[in-house]
């Protein structure tokens, strides 16, 4: 099992998915069990981080062409730039 700290989104990924095909062969241990709830939380938090990431850089444009980005939304976004 990896060191979990220095896995990245798409390492994580493969390391759920390898779990998962052993999983349908057999029963996981209770320590690829827990490996495999840590490498959940992971995969949420780099999910989550990325999705906000996402959405400060949105801008909302109305059919006139105006930017009606909400003042909160815009606030978060001039903070990351």
């Amino acid at each position: 099992m990896k060191d979990l700290q220095n896995l990245k989104m798409p390492e994580v990924i493969d390391e759920i998915n390898r779990l998962a095909k052993i999983k349908k062969e057999r029963a996981l241990t209770e320590e690829e069990n827990a490996y495999r709830e840590e490498l959940k939380i992971l995969y949420l938090k780099y999910f989550r981080a990325g999705f906000e990431q996402q959405l400060q850089n949105t801008k909302v444009i109305d059919p006139e062409g105006n930017d009606v980005t909400p003042k909160k939304l815009k606030k978060q976004g001039e903070s990351h730039d």
